[in-house]
């Protein structure tokens, strides 16, 4: 995919990337911080007793997981459509802005529900997940489009700009689950404070996106790609065909990958606040703080990785995004197998220590870098122009299959135990991941040299 980047913006940078990755970075960081906010707060305030000293729903906690898995799937199934719309008629500026005033509603229309109002509950999340079908894949498709074809620098942009989805989101827990888990202030102030982040993220881009994006996003994608065609409407070419296949193959060894993966909003979450000795000394940790632990590491680990991908790029031996996913699926089993011994200790008798949380986590994000980010990094350098955000859209709608699956496989736990889930998972994905390996010579032809280095 070619970038339409103007040169006086690229040409300004800091720490070797455009200007412009940083303000991406940090309306993305808001945003996250909005949506992680409100998802450390979606399970336990839909479980907690009518009656409560903070009151929820009260509803039973398989009824919860499957209302988080539904819910989380839209989110990442509208982004399907706000590509389209943005690159056809929105363009991917305003489809970002659209977007986030629609969340910041929804959150606080989360925010008015509580106590009591089921009805008003469901239409925030509603809002949520049409205003995150235009933000997500476009903010996304900027990133690569500050990039011309070849740039070595690209997959470590990403890992940078995933740093501040994990900014976000390591900070949301301590905020709004901290407000929303205290009875003194209730679900009501956590999901509050996840709105007011939305506004901030929606502010910067407004202030800020001139100056530092000059017209990337304005134009849509199909009118630039008309455009450069002299007008007429190109089919795709046979490795545009092939690099397409690329991404849909990937598709359901990433399905896996996030269904396993986003237990942590859910079964893992409850387990924390179930099943886990939480207390140090005379504190008790509040569950959701579990939630900013993946996020953490990611924010310490992202620069490590994106070095590592840059240093290899530019000696012609970075792992192709293929064998960069077979690695994370098995370090993704590596944590689940943690979990595994968690699940032992708590079938003792006794609550499982923290540690083994600890420790899935920190597996379950080191698979997460070598898959996330360079999954988007790999869309942007297959699709063609003119598919670039619906692409995007396409990529996100795997999170839409595995968020869903993911509410299912939890839901199970009440009557299979967690022990025969998070066991399942490792075997699963370590299987998957000898699949891959297999395929992944194939899928590297397909690819017909996108990630070739050229500068």
């Amino acid at each position: 995919m070619s970038s339409t980047a103007l040169p006086a913006v690229t040409r300004e940078t800091w720490l070797g990337h455009p200007k412009g990755l940083f303000l991406l970075f940090a309306t993305e960081m808001w945003e996250r911080f909005s949506y992680y906010g409100m998802r450390a707060l979606l399970v336990l305030s839909l479980v907690a007793g009518v009656e409560a000293t903070n009151p929820g729903f009260g509803w039973s906690q398989s009824e919860a997981l499957k209302l988080y898995g539904l819910f989380t799937g839209f989110v990442y199934f509208t982004p399907l459509i706000g590509g389209w719309l943005a690159d056809n008629y929105l363009g991917q500026r305003k489809s970002v802005i659209i977007g986030g005033l629609l969340m910041a509603v929804g959150q606080f229309t989360l925010a008015s529900a509580i106590p009591g109002n089921l009805s008003l509950f469901y239409v925030g999340l509603v809002i949520l997940v049409l205003g995150n079908g235009f933000f997500k894949p476009n903010i996304s498709t900027m990133v690569g489009d500050m990039y011309e074809e070849g740039d070595a620098r690209r997959d470590g942009a990403f890992t940078i700009f995933y740093m501040g989805i994990n900014a976000g989101a390591f900070l949301a827990p301590l905020v709004c689950s901290t407000l929303g888990e205290n009875p003194v202030y209730g679900w009501r102030a956590g999901y509050f404070a996840a709105g007011v982040g939305m506004i901030l993220s929606v502010i910067i881009q407004l202030v800020l996106a001139q100056r530092y994006l000059g017209d990337i996003g304005k134009v849509p994608a199909a009118q630039r790609s008309l455009a450069a065609s002299g007008g007429k409407h190109e089919p795709l070419t046979s490795d545009e065909v092939d690099r397409l296949r690329v991404i849909f193959m990937l598709f359901v060894f990433v399905v896996l990958f996030w269904a396993a993966f986003e237990q942590a909003g859910g079964l893992m979450n409850l387990y924390a606040n179930d099943k886990t000795d939480r207390m140090i000394g005379s504190f008790e940790v509040p569950a959701g703080w579990f939630q900013s632990l993946n996020p953490l590491f990611i924010v310490v680990l992202a620069p490590i990785f994106s070095a590592i991908w840059g240093a290899l790029g530019k000696r012609g031996r970075n792992p192709a995004t293929p064998r960069k996913m077979v690695l994370g699926l098995v370090l993704t089993g590596v944590g689940f197998l943690a979990m595994v011994a968690a699940a032992l200790e708590s079938a003792s008798g006794h609550k499982a220590a923290m540690s083994w949380l600890v420790i899935a986590y920190f597996f379950h994000t080191t698979g997460e870098l070598c898959i996330s980010p360079v999954g988007l990094s790999m869309v942007t350098k297959l699709a063609p122009l003119r598919l670039a955000s619906l692409m995007m859209g396409v990529w996100f709608l795997i999170n839409f299959v595995a968020n869903w699956l993911a509410g299912i496989i939890g839901s199970f736990a009440e009557s299979l135990g967690e022990l025969t889930i998070f066991g399942g998972l490792a075997g699963t994905l370590f299987v998957f991941a000898i699949v891959l390996w297999a395929l992944s010579g194939t899928l590297i032809r397909w690819m017909h040299g996108a990630e070739n280095v050229k500068h």
